[in-house]
């Protein structure tokens, strides 16, 4: 029995494309430090958690849990990240490439204006670090909810993660400093709406296609 190993994704875009939102410096540590080190762990564990399997040491089992949901939650969590931004002036940051999606969002929050303003609310109430979400939801209750995750826990359940935002410092500190509602204010400039729409027409596995690849 062997441990799957997971790759760091390669970026659609260059490390500068996302500026003056995001600045190149910041992408270039995040991706190629930050998202490595939570690769380069998950893999550690979860070969750990194969030889423990074997030797069957449940105690070592248990203990390895906490480490491959924070490692795996920071690579699947950075894997749809990267690929639901975009350059600002790329038809994909518009969100007329979304019409089906933004209907949704003026159904349930009465606008795009006031869909932006209760997410940047759930955004900016992220005590510590964490993550902030636009999930749909199937089921009898599908539709569209904002939801926020603590650390680097991820979407679990039924729910298609439509898009999300990173709300650890690492994300922003460097350029925005303490002024994190700036950077929540011009996250918006870089979204890929192109990617949201085919997430949310599409189902959980399809917007996951992305973390599979890196196996």
């Amino acid at each position: 029995m062997a441990a799957t190993t997971y790759s760091l994704p390669k970026l659609p875009y260059a490390y500068d494309a996302l500026e003056p939102a995001i600045s190149g410096q910041i992408m270039e540590l995040h991706h190629s430090k930050h998202h490595q080190a939570y690769v380069a762990n998950l893999n550690k564990a979860l070969q750990s958690h194969v030889a423990a399997t074997t030797a069957g040491d449940i105690a070592t089992q248990i203990a390895l849990q906490p480490v491959i949901r924070f490692n795996g939650g920071g690579h699947i969590n950075h894997s749809l990240f990267w690929l639901n931004l975009a350059p600002t002036a790329s038809a994909e940051a518009n969100p007329d490439s979304a019409r089906t999606l933004v209907a949704e969002i003026d159904k349930t929050w009465g606008s795009l204006d006031a869909f932006e303003k209760a997410f940047a609310a759930a955004l900016l109430a992220i005590q510590g670090s964490g993550w902030g979400w636009l999930v749909r939801e199937d089921g009898p209750a599908r539709g569209l909810r904002i939801v926020t995750t603590k650390d680097q826990d991820p979407v679990v359940g039924g729910e298609v993660p439509v898009f999300g935002v990173d709300m650890w410092e690492h994300a922003y500190y460097l350029q925005y400093l303490n002024g994190k509602a700036a950077y929540v204010e011009n996250i918006w400039k870089v979204i890929n709406w192109k990617t949201a729409e085919e997430r949310f027409l599409g189902n959980r596995d399809d917007a996951f296609k992305a973390l599979r690849a890196s196996i």
